[in-house]
């Protein structure tokens, strides 16, 4: 006789260094009742509910983003601004957010990288500004509602 599949429950791991969100992303998380994992370079104050825990990593270059790709698993979600953090996570099947509320997927990363390395040729170009767009309530609202779908779709998925 085989025991049935336990299935795990999904993570919410936030590329915490500089995230405009990370309140919205705790109270989504805790209303679906998801552990939720910040992974920064430090300066954030830890917090007291246990479903919430703090990494810290070196300030070295990338360490939090390694730490993520590390630690996330099939079917957990990310938040981060970063698209080459999404990229490596996407190819890990993990559900991936931006704060503006912009979901990564299989069917859309390519053209992010493409966007961010064009973008990033042309400051260092001269021929853009490095100026990014402001962060609006408009974003905050589509990151709640895009949050929320994807914690439920994390939910009803075991083992995504």
């Amino acid at each position: 006789m085989t025991e049935p599949d336990n299935p795990r429950t999904p993570r919410v791991f936030i590329d915490g260094d500089a995230c405009p969100v990370k309140n919205e992303a705790l109270k989504v998380a805790a209303r679906h009742r998801l552990p939720v994992v910040i992974v920064s370079n430090g300066g954030l104050r830890p917090s007291r509910d246990p479903m919430v825990s703090h990494i810290v990593v070196p300030k070295d270059a990338d360490a939090a983003d390694d730490r993520i790709v590390e630690e996330a698993a099939a079917g957990d979600i990310a938040v981060t601004a970063d698209i080459r953090l999404a990229a490596r996570l996407v190819g890990k099947h993990v559900l991936v957010v931006g704060p503006d509320g912009r979901a990564f997927t299989e069917a859309s990363i390519g053209m992010a990288v493409a966007m961010r390395d064009l973008s990033q040729h042309l400051r260092e170009t001269g021929e853009i500004r490095g100026l990014n767009p402001g962060f609006t309530p408009r974003d905050r609202s589509r990151f709640l509602q895009e949050l929320d779908r994807m914690a439920r779709r994390a939910k009803s998925t075991p083992g995504s």
